[in-house]
């Protein structure tokens, strides 16, 4: 069969009706949960914390259900799918953050804040100008996030129903949207965090499904699934096992996959939706055994991702999943119809849709709870508000987050969401993640040290994004396609090679701390440092900071 029938099938997969159906009883469902845990949103701490009564289980498959993403699920069986051995570093580098995130700062800010991630590092440093710097580093976080779920949902939705057109996928976005500001306007941090649960449950499953399908089509033979894609790749089809096909062309290309590496591995521990999901537990110990649960569903998950990735290459094939609607993230969905058709296809994208409105809802809230909680309530009204006041602003800041996203999402559709993803990885690890490591470990920090870290590493981190190739100049040789947000190719101002810029902006975070605390006159205050450490290292002390 040759490449071009396979891809005008690819265009044409499963029934738009039955795949329709399901995703409406997907959503149905799902609003009905959210609206009966609304009902107990009665304080700020309810809908920002869930009430902090969830169980470490209970927490920790929520956590994986924020943590497995549209990037996990359909990216990476995309770039695996796509480019192969190089797609898995992905998965590889996703799940090594995680351990990173564990040991380095998971337990100590849970037991350090209230809320927000800002809580933790205005503890000891000036409260306001700590406050408005980390609330805007968490909103440029979650706004590149969002653009990664949103193109996610716009090629997913424009797969099922057939849609090749942009206005069709930009249709889809902006209900995409509707349906998350509803969410999270109804739900809070208790309805979105049973969401993210089932969404878990559910994703794991059906990954699960898909892969003992698949490995039983090769006999449960990992090189015959390996051989399988190298011979639907054609020829050099052994570059899908080999490092390199993606990441190894020159010299540019493998810095560019050192870049990327460096923001998957360290910017988990920075991502402020994960590490708000910590403060939904009532105690240390349950944030502990959180981790666990978390660790164990997601190290399985990634391990699905191979297999499913180098299943689709093998039973679907590279060009015909580049070349449907939706592009590398149709991998997962045309894998699903070419094993168990309609209504597996169904099931699977009813799935990975839930997937992308849980994490949406959770990244939503928290940029809420950060614009409301640090900029509005302890910025403009220096703590003078009452927690209902600070939930309406929240409310407000949701709708206004909505819209923001569903403009981002048009604009970055057909890119590969799995590494829109590490954009927003290397924007938290060099914004959030070296002043989160110098606040709890470093007695000398100052407020001038965490300015210049968060200001300096947000800015770099975005400027060099912006006259990346990711913005502007990426085409393609092969069909002189523009691969870059912006799909005019005449215009061009990439100046930095690189299409992930965690190599450059990460380091020079974490030395500008260094800089800007001995540049600087102001008191590093190492009593509070001392209170800080035991209240992180014991938990002694924190229930009083959930109180006030």
């Amino acid at each position: 069969m040759n490449a071009t029938v396979r891809a005008a099938e690819a265009t044409d997969v499963g029934n738009p009706v039955v795949n329709i159906a399901i995703f409406a009883v997907f959503v149905a469902v799902t609003l009905v949960i959210v609206l009966r845990a609304s009902r107990q949103n009665k304080s700020a701490a309810d809908y920002y914390a869930g009430g902090r009564n969830f169980t470490g289980p209970q927490n920790g498959t929520a956590i994986a259900g924020d943590y497995l993403s549209a990037a996990s699920f359909l990216g990476i069986c995309g770039a695996i799918a796509v480019n192969g051995y190089d797609g898995f570093l992905y998965s590889i580098g996703f799940l090594v953050a995680w351990l990173v995130a564990l040991l380095l700062v998971a337990e100590l800010l849970r037991n350090t804040g209230k809320f927000t991630m800002a809580d933790v590092l205005s503890f000891r440093l000036k409260q306001r100008p700590v406050r408005m710097a980390a609330a805007l580093a968490t909103l440029a976080v979650v706004f590149f996030y969002l653009l990664a779920q949103m193109a996610g949902a716009g090629g997913l939705v424009a797969l099922l129903l057939g849609i090749d057109s942009t206005a069709g996928q930009s249709i889809v976005v902006a209900v995409v949207g509707a349906l998350m500001i509803l969410y999270v306007l109804v739900g809070g941090m208790k309805g979105t965090t049973w969401v993210q649960i089932i969404k878990a449950v559910l994703l794991i499953a059906g990954a699960a499904v898909m892969t003992f399908w698949v490995l039983a089509k090769f006999g449960f033979n990992i090189s015959d699934l390996f051989q399988g894609a190298i011979d639907m790749a054609g020829p050099g089809g052994e570059a899908m096992i080999e490092p390199g096909k993606k990441y190894g062309v020159d010299g540019t290309t493998k810095l560019d996959f050192l870049s990327l590496a460096l923001a998957l591995v360290l910017g988990t521990a920075g991502l402020p939706h994960v590490l708000m999901r910590f403060y939904t537990v009532p105690s240390a110990k349950e944030a502990r055994r959180s981790v666990v649960w978390a660790i164990w569903l997601i190290g399985i998950f990634y391990l699905f991702t191979l297999v499913l990735g180098y299943g689709a290459a093998a039973l679907v094939g590279p060009e015909a999943i580049s070349s449907a609607p939706g592009g590398v993230n149709s991998a997962a969905p045309l894998l699903a119809f070419a094993l168990g058709g309609e209504i597996l296809l169904g099931f699977i994208s009813a799935v990975a849709f839930a997937t992308i409105l849980a994490v949406v809802a959770g990244l939503t809230i928290t940029a809420a709870a950060s614009f409301a909680h640090d900029i509005y309530a302890n910025v403009i009204k220096k703590g003078e508000v009452k927690p209902d006041g600070e939930v309406r602003v929240a409310r407000i800041t949701v709708v206004v987050i909505g819209i923001l996203a569903i403009l981002g999402g048009i604009f970055a559709q057909g890119q590969n969401v799995a590494f829109l993803v590490a954009l927003a990885f290397a924007v938290a690890a060099s914004a959030n993640l070296p002043t989160i490591l110098y606040s709890l470990f470093w007695k000398r920090f100052n407020t001038s040290g965490a300015l210049w870290s968060m200001y300096g590493g947000l800015v770099s981190c975005i400027v060099l994004i912006a006259l990346s190739p990711v913005v502007s100049g990426s085409v393609d040789p092969a069909t002189g396609a523009s691969l870059s947000m912006i799909k005019n190719t005449d215009v061009d101002f990439a100046i930095f090679p690189l299409s992930n810029p965690g190599i450059v902006s990460i380091p020079l975070a974490f030395v500008l701390g260094i800089v800007g605390t001995f540049l600087s006159k102001g008191k590093s205050h190492p009593e509070k440092f001392a209170e800080m450490e035991v209240r992180s290292l014991t938990g002694a002390g924190a229930e009083k900071a959930v109180s006030h």
